[in-house]
């Protein structure tokens, strides 16, 4: 049989027997509150069905800043509570969640190129957790990683410098083993948007930040539990927010040119996006500006990428940001719609706007890193099979579930490598790599290798199921780093590894 109608069997198999439960490879994840499995092929059926409406067309929120408390230039000072809060999506009902300093999306931490960085944590959610500094250039023993939990009801400062060079669009979200993707999903995740002390994007652009999450909601304002189908492909909600809001709106003049930094912070919704009625220009990535803006139609994000955009808009009347499908493998049935979502309306007025300076045609430069004197080839696959106990099911790289005590590579501080990502799984996989930045060389699929469109800093990547990924990346500081996919659940389902950079 082959290994796609293997497991859609072998899944179907697990939805359809009361007592037929996955048995998950990590520490007590099939004991895991927020983890409904006897109510999994129910649920999956049902996805999508009776979802509670959401008010659509409020005033775009921006995100409320990380207020400075150090009070002197170039350090960055603050404390980020995580606790449990409750949020109003729909008018007449609570819903319980998890967030920072009481808001989800969290706060808007901004800082500069160069600055010190000094951030109290106050883990009050009850259970172990991290903030993990997604994408930023901070030593190994301050990036959140599943190693070095924060207790429940411990406080715990992280603090780094900021280099010459790293401006760019970044964030925060837990990273603890095992409950990432719960956490994530019931609210923790926020924006950290590292400032260049000279910007070449004009000022009269603005700058602002577009946080996707997804959302699913009972009737009742819960948040249901997540069931097997959202462990087999990822949590995917019934709404898509953008900084907490459901089609939020953004009132422009015409002709006006806005700056827009987008983030997907779902835990595993692919965002296939198009502007209509306006003008796209990709200005930056994951680590920062690219050499020069380039036109495009169309942008894709995986869970965990980010680009920066300048958006035209030419004519008057509405702009929307709406969604285009994409298939990125769905195992079993309940396969979101992902086409036709409008998650961002802009109203263009007739009034003209001041005149808009032009975007500079070089941005900056991006130097390429050195030819690699190592290589290594991660292979992703995904395993169900039956014991005797029920069915088992995984994620793997290079064959193997991630392991807390096992160093899977061992690199050197420095030392320029080629990695290749080939993803032999039946579903896409954003591989994410701690510590660094990386740069994407190539892709290869089905026999046609392409390059990529332009040069960028990257740490997040879409591998397509069926694709081979090479990029090069050096990690610069020792320590112990974090590879693996961006789906939350299929990270914690063993889809992870460790590198050990040495000095």
């Amino acid at each position: 049989m082959h290994r796609r109608s293997f497991l859609a069997a072998g899944l179907a198999t697990v939805l359809s027997g009361s007592r037929a439960l996955a048995q998950m490879k990590m520490d007590g994840m099939s004991d895991m509150p927020g983890m409904d499995m006897g109510h999994a092929g129910h649920e999956m059926g049902a996805m999508g069905q009776g979802a509670a409406s959401l008010p659509e067309g409020e005033a775009l929120r921006a995100l409320p800043p990380l207020a400075n408390e150090a009070g002197r230039p170039g350090l960055f000072k603050a404390r980020l509570t995580a606790q449990s809060a409750t949020a109003r999506f729909v008018a007449d009902r609570d819903t319980p969640i998890l967030a920072y300093n009481g808001t989800s999306p969290g706060p808007l931490i901004e800082a500069f190129e160069g600055d010190r960085v000094e951030i109290t944590f106050a883990n009050r959610i009850g259970e172990q957790s991290t903030i993990h500094w997604h994408g930023m250039p901070v030593p190994a023993d301050q990036d959140g990683n599943p190693m070095d939990p924060v207790a429940a009801g411990a406080d715990r400062i992280y603090a780094f410098d900021l280099p010459e060079g790293s401006a760019g669009s970044y964030w925060y979200h837990p990273h603890p083993h095992g409950r990432t993707a719960e956490q994530v999903y019931r609210g923790l995740a926020g924006a950290f948007v590292v400032k260049a002390k000279a910007d070449p994007v004009p000022a009269a652009y603005g700058d602002t930040v577009l946080m996707f999450t997804d959302l699913r909601l009972a009737a009742d304002g819960s948040m249901p539990d997540s069931t097997m189908n959202d462990q087999m492909n990822g949590r995917v909600g019934d709404h898509v927010l953008v900084n907490g809001q459901k089609n939020p709106k953004l009132t422009v003049a015409m002709g006006a040119k806005r700056r827009l930094r987008l983030y997907n912070a779902t835990n595993a919704r692919f965002l296939r996006l198009v502007f209509a009625n306006a003008v796209m220009t990709v200005i930056g990535s994951d680590g920062g500006l690219l050499e020069k803006p380039v036109a495009t139609d169309e942008i894709l994000l995986s869970p965990a990428e980010r680009v920066e955009l300048v958006v035209a808009f030419e004519r008057p009347g509405a702009a929307t940001l709406t969604t285009l499908d994409y298939d990125r493998g769905w195992m079993g049935p309940g396969r979101p719609a992902d086409a036709g979502q409008t998650l961002l309306t802009v109203d263009v007025s007739d009034a003209p706007a001041e005149a808009m300076p032009p975007l500079p045609e070089r941005l900056r430069s991006i130097a390429r890193l050195a030819a690699p004197t190592v290589s290594r080839r991660l292979v992703f696959t995904e395993t169900m099979a039956m014991n005797a106990t029920g069915m088992e099911m995984g994620f793997l790289i290079n064959g193997k579930a991630f392991d807390m005590g096992r160093v899977d590579i061992v690199a050197k501080a420095g030392e320029p490598e080629l990695w290749e990502i080939v993803n032999q799984a039946d579903m896409d996989h954003p591989f994410h790599l701690h510590g660094t930045q990386f740069q994407v060389v190539e892709r290869e699929r089905g026999g046609r290798v392409s390059k990529p469109p332009y040069l960028a800093w990257k740490d997040t990547v879409n591998v397509a199921r069926g694709e081979t990924v090479r990029l090069v990346m050096r990690q610069e500081r020792p320590g112990s780093r974090m590879y693996h996919c961006h789906i939350l659940e299929h990270e914690q389902l063993g889809m992870m590894g460790i590198v050990d950079v040495q000095a």
